[in-house]
């Protein structure tokens, strides 16, 4: 694969992860909320807590530390794993009407993030070398939407508060968010689980 090639499919990873990772989930949290769709309003928030993930990766690609191409392999799956794994909530929505328009925007909305997910996971199995060095041209390409999130951060902060974003300050939240993130994970792994199964529960 050339580097154009390879550079223009990351740059459609990262556009259908702003739309459909991120965008459109947001309405669908804001419609479930205004309909009552129980459901789909829990799925949703679930989906939230776990997506959280992602913006981490962000966190760490934009300053430049390695551990972010890993979160960003991770991230995805576990973002689909959360739209999928709760059986009461499946349940519920593949009751409801195929042609309700809640309904069928989020059976759209999953399966265009499963098949994202899969095109971000076989990007990074193509890129594996930059989990080991980021001479590669594909490495760069990986960090380019998030270093341009960066600067676009460093100007608001620096307008609103006078202050200097750093890679180092990227880091450090990276860092402190991750260790957040895996206490919760580890709270739910271990607490809710064994106790709820597949079900929503108290996620």
């Amino acid at each position: 694969m050339t580097e154009p090639q390879f550079q223009l499919l990351v740059w459609l990873s990262y556009r259908i992860a702003a739309t459909f990772a991120f965008g459109l989930p947001l309405f669908l949290l804001i419609w479930s909320k205004i309909s009552n769709v129980s459901a789909i309003n829990r799925l949703l928030s679930i989906y939230w807590k776990v997506s959280s993930l992602y913006a981490i990766s962000i966190l760490f690609l934009s300053g430049e530390s390695q551990i972010g191409l890993l979160i960003s392999l991770i991230s995805p799956i576990f973002m689909i794993s959360s739209i999928w794994f709760w059986v009461d909530l499946n349940e519920e929505i593949e009751e409801m009407s195929f042609y309700n328009p809640i309904s069928l925007t989020t059976r759209i909305w999953r399966w265009t993030l499963t098949l994202w997910g899969i095109l971000n996971t076989g990007l990074y199995i193509f890129s594996w070398k930059c989990f080991h060095s980021t001479s590669a041209y594909f490495c760069d390409s990986w960090r380019e939407i998030p270093y341009t999130s960066f600067n676009t951060t460093k100007v608001i902060i620096k307008f609103i508060l006078g202050g200097n974003w750093t890679s180092t300050f990227a880091t450090f939240f990276g860092y402190l968010a991750l260790t957040l993130y895996v206490i919760g994970f580890l709270q739910w792994l271990i607490m809710q689980l064994p106790k709820n199964g597949r079900f929503a529960g108290r996620f």
